[in-house]
C-alpha cells in the first residue's frame, strides 16, 4: 500500500508539471453503469454515421482488453480555453479547441513523455496512452477519477474550471490508490438545453449526435439534411454554445500551451474570405489543425451551408 500510495503521488507531480490540470485515478474495472446506457444509446442510432463507435463494444468498456493485465485508468485534463475571437461577428465560426494546432498530436506528445518519466521513476511498467483515438471511454473514466461530473451537454466539467478541457488517459497494470468521483453540480440548471438550437440534448445526458452541430460539420460526410437551414448559428467546425452558455465555464482561464496558440490570420478572416475559401488558402491556413479533419471539401460543404 505504500508503494500504491507513493507512486500515485508521483504520478499526479509528474502530469502537474506535464502540463496538465488535473489527474484522476480509477481502478480499471469493466465499466457496469456505462455498457446498458451505450448499448441503448447504439440501438437507437445516435451515433448517427459514426458506425465505428458500434466497433470494440466490449473493449470500450473492459480496459483490460487494452492493456493487458490493466491495474488503473489514469485521466487528465489538458486545458484549450482561449479569450481568442475572430474579428468579423459574422464570419463562419469554428470551435475554440480548433483555433490551434491539432490537439492529438500536441497532448499525445505530452502523453508520451508524462509515461517515459513514469517509467524513469517508478520503474518499467506496461502502459498505453490515448487522447481520442481509441476505444476508451474518457468521459466515464474521467468522472469515475473524480476530475469531474457529466454535464447535462454530455460534456465533463470541473467545478473549478469548467469544461474547456481536452481528456487524456494512460492505462497500465501500476496499481494506483483510487480516486473517487465527485458530486454533481448541474443541479436545475438548463442553460445548456435550452441554448441547443437543433435539440441535441437530451435527457440522462446523452446527446443526438444526428442533431448536433458539432456531428453536422465534422463527423458527417453527407449532405447537411435541408432541416437545419437557419438553425447553425454560423458555426463552420464544431460548436461551442452548450459550453458558451455554461456557468461554470466562467471560471475558466485561457491556456498556457504555445502550441494552441491562435493564428492572427485566422481570427482576421472576413465573412467574404471564408465564402471565397480556395484549397491552396485552406491548406496553410489549416495545415496543422485539426480542422483538416473535414478536408476542403467538408469545409467548404459547411460554409455553402450556411449561406442557405
Amino acid at each position: 500500500m505504500v508503494f500504491a500510495d507513493k507512486s500515485t503521488a508521483t504520478i499526479k507531480r509528474l502530469a502537474k508539471e506535464a502540463g496538465f490540470s488535473y489527474c484522476g485515478i480509477s481502478k480499471a474495472e469493466f465499466l457496469a453503469e456505462d455498457a446498458p446506457r451505450l448499448e441503448n444509446w447504439l440501438k437507437q442510432k445516435k451515433q448517427g454515421t459514426m458506425h465505428w463507435m458500434e466497433n470494440y463494444f466490449d473493449m470500450r468498456l473492459d480496459p483490460s482488453l487494452l492493456v493487458p493485465g490493466a491495474k488503473s485508468v489514469v485521466s487528465l485534463m489538458f486545458n484549450y480555453a482561449t479569450d481568442a475571437e475572430q474579428e468579423d461577428p459574422n464570419a463562419p465560426k469554428i470551435s475554440k479547441y480548433a483555433l490551434g494546432q491539432d490537439y492529438h498530436q500536441v497532448v499525445k506528445n505530452k502523453l508520451f513523455g508524462l509515461l517515459k518519466e513514469i517509467k524513469s521513476e517508478i520503474g518499467d511498467i506496461e502502459g498505453r496512452v490515448f487522447v481520442d483515438s481509441a476505444p476508451v471511454m474518457e468521459r466515464a473514466w474521467a468522472k469515475k477519477g473524480g476530475i469531474g461530473w457529466i454535464g447535462k451537454n454530455s460534456l465533463l466539467i470541473s467545478k473549478e474550471s469548467g469544461s474547456y478541457y481536452f481528456l487524456a488517459e494512460i492505462i497500465s497494470d501500476l496499481d494506483l490508490v483510487a480516486d473517487g468521483p465527485i458530486k454533481d453540480y448541474c443541479g436545475s440548471c438548463t442553460a445548456c438545453i435550452d441554448a441547443c438550437p437543433t435539440d441535441a440534448i437530451l435527457p440522462g445526458r446523452e446527446i443526438d449526435s444526428n442533431k448536433c452541430i458539432s456531428y453536422l460539420t465534422i463527423e458527417l460526410k453527407d449532405e447537411i439534411p435541408e432541416t437545419f437551414v437557419g438553425k447553425m448559428d454560423n458555426w463552420a467546425f464544431g460548436c461551442d454554445i452548450c459550453q458558451e452558455v455554461c456557468p461554470w465555464n466562467r471560471f475558466s482561464k485561457p491556456n498556457s500551451e504555445p502550441q494552441f496558440a491562435v493564428q492572427s490570420n485566422l481570427l482576421a478572416m472576413k465573412t467574404e474570405e471564408w465564402f471565397d475559401i480556395n484549397e491552396d488558402i485552406f491548406k496553410i491556413m489549416f495545415n496543422n489543425s485539426a480542422v483538416k479533419r473535414t478536408k476542403f471539401s467538408g469545409l467548404k460543404r459547411n460554409i455553402d451551408f450556411l449561406r442557405k
